[in-house]
This record gives structure tokens, C-alpha cells and sequence, in this order.
């Protein structure tokens, strides 16, 4: 398994781009949010990537970010989606729009992007929805020492399911909601806790 890719972008399509390392071009696969952050032909660049092995194909997908990875693994999970499919949603969301799309259950969005239809939409929210169970919102698995979050907050609970779906933990998150005002919406809580966890605060 290709955990991730260092070295030398050398090609950069439209949801296409090589990276050279040690002398190897490796071609992924990736959606135009991430061809888009990247930076110029013949810089160092990163990719966290995920390796799709069929019977008849291997396909290499790459990502500039963690949370982008994680969505696309998400997404890849679901019955009758597959890799095509899923960079076209992360080509149109961030990933962090996406974490916040499942958690407030908006299927309706994701038919903006072509060849998504409604039904499809609506088995990915629901199929997602069933991952991140309700079960890990109870703060149960919170140390006691700790003040208790009010999970009964929707803005907060749908701001942990999202921050969850882009691949932190509960005990990760529980801190950083806990420096937010309780009066901040669902995006704004969002927001916040991946500004302090680029801030260094996890």
C-alpha cells in the first residue's frame, strides 16, 4: 500500500497529475481541488493517496490533503460509487463542505455534480449517516475530568459528525469544541476547530 507521494510534480492535468520520485513518475488520479492547491510544474510537492485494485485495473489516486483522502475513502465505501464518482463530488466540494453536507443530511447538493443523480445522493447520505453512528456523540468515551459537551446542541453534534467524517477522532475533536463559543453555527464550528488544529492545538 502507497501511504503517500514526495518528490517532483511534474505533470498537472485536470483531474490528472504525475509526481516523480527517485527517478519514478507515479500518475494519480485527483480531483481539480487538489490540482488547483498544488503548486507549479517541477516543485516538491506531497500527495497522501489511496491505491483501487480490480480485476482488471489498478488505479492510483492522490490527494493534497488528508480530509481529502478520507472523504474519498468515505465516498468509495458507498454501494455503487466508485473512484470516478467520487473525485467528481470532491472536484465540485472541499471536503470540508462535504463532512458538513453528510452531517446535516443535504443529498440535494450533491446532485449539482454531473452524473450524480438523486438516488445515488441519497444512498450516499444515508449510508454515510449509518457510519458515523449516533453512539459517538454520547461523550462517553470523554474523560470525566472534562466538562461535559452539550451533544444536545445540534450545531455541535452536527460539527462533530463532520469533523469526524474527515477522519479525527471523538477524543480529538471534544477539546477543540470546547474552546468554541457555544453560539457558533454548524460551518462556523467547523471552521473553527480545523483553525485550531492548523493552529498546532491537537
Amino acid at each position: 500500500m502507497i501511504y503517500s507521494l514526495r518528490g517532483k510534480l511534474i505533470l498537472k492535468d485536470m483531474n490528472y497529475i504525475v509526481v516523480e520520485c527517485a527517478g519514478v513518475g507515479y500518475a494519480c488520479k485527483t480531483s481539480y481541488n487538489t490540482v488547483s492547491s498544488l503548486g507549479n510544474i517541477g516543485d516538491e510537492t506531497t500527495v497522501y493517496t489511496h491505491m483501487n485494485v480490480r480485476d482488471d485495473n489498478i488505479e492510483l489516486f492522490g490527494f493534497a490533503t488528508i480530509q481529502e483522502l478520507n472523504c474519498f475513502r468515505l465516498l468509495m465505501s458507498v454501494s455503487g460509487v466508485g473512484g470516478k464518482a467520487a473525485v467528481s463530488i470532491l472536484s465540485d466540494i472541499t471536503p470540508e463542505n462535504f463532512a458538513f453536507l453528510v452531517a446535516s443530511g443535504d443529498s440535494r447538493a450533491l446532485t449539482k455534480t454531473k452524473g450524480i443523480g438523486t438516488k445515488t445522493a441519497q444512498r450516499i447520505m444515508l449510508e454515510l449517516k449509518d457510519k458515523i453512528s449516533a453512539e459517538n456523540f454520547t461523550g462517553k468515551n470523554i474523560p470525566s475530568t472534562e466538562a461535559p459537551i452539550d451533544v444536545s446542541s445540534s450545531a455541535v453534534s452536527e460539527a462533530m459528525e463532520a469533523l469526524m467524517v474527515l477522519g479525527y477522532s471523538q477524543g480529538e475533536i471534544a477539546p477543540l469544541l470546547r474552546k468554541c463559543s457555544p453560539s457558533l453555527s454548524t460551518q462556523e464550528l467547523i471552521r473553527e476547530v480545523l483553525r485550531l488544529i492548523a493552529s498546532g492545538n491537537i
